[in-house]
């Protein structure tokens, strides 16, 4: 069976880390583009980082600096360390992979062959 299996989130103040998971089962993570994305009711999902096959990665500018993303297909899994976590940030978090253009970093859904089912972040005092 091909999943996706996030894991990581939770409660946390402001100004604080999480580091979300995202382990593949039943196919190889290191063929395929990496994708983060958030969601909040109401809102488009939107990518938040990426990561190429071969490690080129991207983030988005309200995150730069405070959320790194990394995989290590050892493993089959890839991560988002988010530091300064701030309110706004607030969102299921999802991740998703790209079999098509493994090399690319897409920042549409469309793009994207397997998602997980998310893992809720919430960043409150």
């Amino acid at each position: 069976q091909l999943q996706l299996v996030e894991s990581g989130g939770g409660l946390v103040q402001p100004g604080g880390s999480l580091k979300l998971s995202c382990a593949a089962s039943g196919f190889p993570l290191d063929h395929y583009a990496i994708g983060w994305f958030r969601q909040v009711p109401g809102k488009e999902r939107e990518v938040v980082s990426c990561i190429s096959s071969n490690g080129f990665s991207t983030v988005i500018a309200t995150v730069k600096g405070r959320f790194t993303i990394s995989r290590d297909n050892a493993r089959n899994t890839a991560y988002l360390q988010m530091n300064s976590l701030q309110p706004e940030d607030t969102a299921v978090y999802y991740c998703a992979a790209d079999g098509l253009n493994p090399l690319a970093c897409s920042d549409s859904r469309l793009e994207y062959d397997y998602w997980g089912q998310g893992t809720q972040v919430t960043v409150s005092s």
